[in-house]
């Protein structure tokens, strides 16, 4: 089925007539095929899509937005490649429900680091899209989200947050940003810590699989 994005899918092995969605979105640099390794641990009701992000690098890498670098090394993201992304996956979000027989209303997000960053601007812009979403090894950019989202209704919104310590590539500072902010906005939110780089450790798989189980 062609749809926007290039996708792998692993369809749920408990069928019934809709079933909830689960959309992985890979770090800077990755593919598609990164996060679906995990697709068979993941719960059987549940189609797993796994996006390829839109900017091709090279030799199988993609990035949902350029992160560049000037002369003193600072690293500076391209907000407006990243709010195109983030309108894209929410085009392959109604493509994906029409596509399938996909419960609109049980939308999840698991996205590691970029894909983490990612998935927060997408729910927080729109919420009435996206249930849950699990946001390992990000933080949140208040830069590419919607104008006036503070407004939006989050009611229905959960989150699972985790971050490794010694994350060299996102420091764990800027993770710990993100609970507050979102607490403050009515998000019942979750954030665990690992000892571990930037990564997802087994225990944080765990613990992530167990969020995605509660009733």
């Amino acid at each position: 089925m062609e749809l926007s994005l290039v996708y792998q899918i692993r369809e749920p092995k408990i069928k019934a007539d809709k079933n909830p969605l689960l959309l992985l979105l890979h770090g800077y640099g990755s593919n598609e095929a990164d996060l679906f390794s995990f697709a068979a641990e993941l719960p059987d009701e549940y189609y797993v899509v796994s996006a390829r992000a839109p900017y091709d690098l090279q030799y199988g890498s993609y990035a949902w937005y350029a992160i560049n670098f000037d002369a003193d090394q600072n690293k500076f993201s391209d907000h407006d490649q990243a709010i195109i992304s983030r309108d894209l996956v929410v085009n392959f979000i109604n493509e994906l429900t029409t596509n399938y027989p996909i419960d609109a209303s049980k939308v999840t997000l698991i996205g590691f680091s970029q894909g983490s960053i990612l998935s927060y601007s997408i729910a927080l812009s729109y919420p009435e899209k996206v249930q849950k979403v699990a946001a390992m090894s990000g933080y949140l950019n208040l830069d590419i989200i919607k104008e006036n989202y503070q407004n939006n209704d989050f009611s229905n919104l959960k989150i699972f947050a985790s971050h490794g310590t010694v994350d060299q590539v996102i420091p764990v500072d800027w993770a710990r940003k993100s609970p507050a902010i979102l607490e403050g906005l009515g998000i019942k939110t979750t954030y665990k810590e690992y000892p571990i780089g930037h990564g997802v450790s087994p225990q944080n798989f765990y613990d992530l699989k167990n969020w995605l189980l509660e009733k």
